[in-house]
């Protein structure tokens, strides 16, 4: 059991990542009924920008680049945390633009609307950044390691799966204990009577495509100093986004929570035995669960099964 504890809590800490990284592909998937294969790409986009802010030539004009390069870096990194997603959530007000002549038609349309938004936020990301890999700096205090029994362990994984279960659980409170949670969810599970209501459905779909946006943008730079910050590092992540709302049930938060687990523990374990079967065992267990509950685990009939 000491020889698995290691290989489970690496798989704790990446099913964490993973349900951070599946929830607002699941918020815009549960309300729109669309989708957003660009999610990938925005989550790049988070890493990118902060790692723009944190680097040594910031997007500002001399003066205030030097006073902001002499902020400590654990203020820099905070902002970035701000700050980013904000960047990002305003490239997802475009592409929401964008996909409303797309919506209560077939989701198809939809489909290849964000593949082709996709492409060119990783083509631009190339054409601004290069192709080399980036690193984001992280504040000392959470880098480095820490000695447990023989082992070190990393002290960003810790605090990479700390934040993402606070993010998620912010993320329930507002869903489950606001009036805009109370909108969105009834959103979901009927529009036309949130219209019929007089609830202004263009608006609620910009706000919860931006608010997808910016958990991706947020995923993406908690999870890249893990992952390191390349072009086609949103491939990385859309695949298991999708992967885990599938397995946890198309709109359900919690079994997108339980999901990202699941398929972390699988990554974990089976690397603990056979490395070369870590990244397959999701897709094994997306079968497995599958092909005993259609809709996943807690699913309900969506726009996957039009």
């Amino acid at each position: 059991m000491l020889d698995l504890l290691p290989h489970i809590l690496n798989g704790l800490t990446l099913g964490l990542l993973f349900a951070l990284i599946a929830l607002g592909f699941m918020l815009i998937v549960g309300l729109m009924e669309q989708i957003n294969l660009a999610h990938g790409s925005l989550f790049a986009l988070g890493a990118y920008f902060a790692m723009q802010l944190m680097g040594p030539r910031p997007p500002l004009p001399q003066d205030i680049a030097s006073a902001w390069l002499a902020l400590p870096l654990g203020w820099r990194y905070a902002a970035a945390l701000i700050i980013a997603p904000m960047a990002a959530g305003a490239i997802g007000i475009a592409i929401e633009f964008c996909m409303r002549r797309t919506y209560g038609k077939d989701p198809l349309y939809g489909l290849l609307l964000t593949f082709g938004a996709a492409m060119v936020i990783e083509e631009t990301i190339r054409l601004i950044w290069g192709t080399r890999d980036y690193v984001l700096q992280v504040p000392q205090a959470i880098n480095g390691g820490v000695l447990f029994g023989d082992l070190i362990w990393s002290t960003y994984r810790f605090y990479a799966a700390g934040i993402s279960a606070v993010i998620i659980g912010l993320v329930w409170l507002l869903i489950e204990k606001t009036p805009f949670g109370a909108i969105v969810k009834a959103g979901a599970h009927d529009s036309e009577i949130v219209r019929a209501l007089g609830i202004n459905l263009t608006r609620l779909r910009l706000l919860v495509f931006v608010f997808g946006t910016m958990l991706a943008a947020i995923a993406g730079i908690i999870v890249a100093p893990i992952w390191g910050i390349r072009p086609h590092m949103g491939v990385d992540a859309v695949i298991p986004a999708f992967l885990v709302i599938v397995l946890g049930g198309v709109g359900s938060f919690w079994g997108a929570v339980v999901a990202g687990l699941l398929v972390g523990l699988a990554v974990g374990l089976s690397g603990a035995y056979a490395s070369e079967w870590s990244l397959l065992s999701m897709y094994v267990l997306l079968v497995a669960v599958v092909t005993f509950r259609a809709r996943g685990l807690w699913g309900k009939k969506s726009v996957l099964e039009a």
